[in-house]
C-alpha cells in the first residue's frame, strides 16, 4: 500500500539544527531593537526644551471655575477671597442648565470637601462640576 501523505522534507538536517535555523531571524531582529533603543535612548545632559502650552505654563494659570479652592481653605470668587458666610451671595445664581465649576486643591482633604459641597447644595446648587488637571 502506498502512503498518502509524504515525508516531511528536512534536506538532510535534524531537528535541533532546524530549530536553530528558525530561531536565527528571530535573534538578529532582537539585538538590531536592543541596538536601536540603546542609541536612541541615550541619556543626554542638557534638559529638553520647554514646550509651547506645556503643562508648567498651565499649571501657572488659574483654571476657568467660578468658584476655587485653595490648599489652606480659602475660598476665591472671581479671584476675591470669600467667607463663608458670603460665599453664596459672590457665587452666580443657580442654574440648572449650567453646573457651578468647582477647582480644589489635590491637597484639599474629603471632610472640606464634603463640607463645601453640602453648603453649596443647602444654597440651591444642584449640579456641580469638580475640575481636575489632566495627567497629574
Amino acid at each position: 500500500m502506498t502512503e498518502l501523505v509524504p515525508p516531511p522534507s528536512t534536506s538532510g538536517k535534524g531537528l535541533l539544527d532546524r530549530v536553530e535555523d528558525a530561531l536565527l531571524p528571530l535573534i538578529n531582529l532582537v539585538f538590531l531593537l536592543l541596538m536601536f533603543f540603546i542609541v536612541a535612548g541615550q541619556l543626554s545632559e542638557q534638559p529638553l526644551p520647554e514646550l509651547p502650552g506645556g503643562a508648567q505654563s498651565e499649571q501657572e494659570q488659574a483654571p476657568e471655575a467660578d468658584l476655587i479652592v485653595k490648599a489652606d481653605g480659602q475660598w476665591q470668587v472671581r479671584g476675591t477671597t470669600a467667607k463663608e458666610q458670603s460665599l453664596l451671595s459672590a457665587l452666580p445664581e443657580p442654574n440648572p442648565s449650567e453646573p457651578l465649576k468647582l477647582a480644589a486643591d489635590q491637597s484639599l482633604t474629603m471632610a472640606d470637601l464634603e463640607h463645601l459641597l453640602q453648603r453649596l447644595e443647602d444654597g440651591g446648587y444642584t449640579e456641580v462640576l469638580l475640575l481636575t488637571e489632566p495627567g497629574a
